[in-house]
């Protein structure tokens, strides 16, 4: 199994912005994280990371026939971009929204995920751990 790994806006500042919010581990670490566990579970994950919307829509419609499954933090973009909503549904590949905050409990406009319409599973406020859960999610049910 090819899951294919997303991350949108200001993930590559993990452990500079925010850290009351998103903590003190960089964004390399995250990598490191994900790459465990996808070792662990026995899945390939491809890691992608852009500020940019379109190198991100890019990103989802290489995925096409290539993956068997996308995790996609989309950050900011989350709350803005139809353009994410729309390659994701484009592509048809089972997907699953991660955020690392509960993104629920903080700004009204964080409230709408326009991706988060295209995904099949949604793991909110877990921190890295997310991403664990959400490829746990891609390994039984994609």
């Amino acid at each position: 199994m090819k899951l294919l790994i997303v991350n949108g806006p200001n993930l590559n500042m993990l452990g500079i912005r925010e850290k009351h919010l998103y903590g003190t581990r960089d964004y390399a670490a995250l990598c490191a994280y994900i790459q465990q566990k996808a070792k662990e579970l026995g899945v390939e994950a491809e890691i992608f990371q852009s500020n940019h919307e379109g190198a991100i829509v890019d990103a989802i419609q290489g995925a096409y026939q290539r993956v068997d499954g996308i995790v996609i933090n989309p950050a900011a973009y989350t709350h803005t971009s139809v353009a994410i909503l729309d390659a994701l549904k484009a592509v048809q590949v089972p997907a699953a929204e991660v955020h690392l905050t509960d993104v629920t409990r903080r700004e009204p406009f964080r409230q709408i995920s326009y991706a988060g319409m295209a995904c099949q599973a949604h793991f909110i406020g877990l921190g890295f751990e997310g991403y664990g859960k959400a490829m746990e999610w891609m390994k039984e049910n994609a």
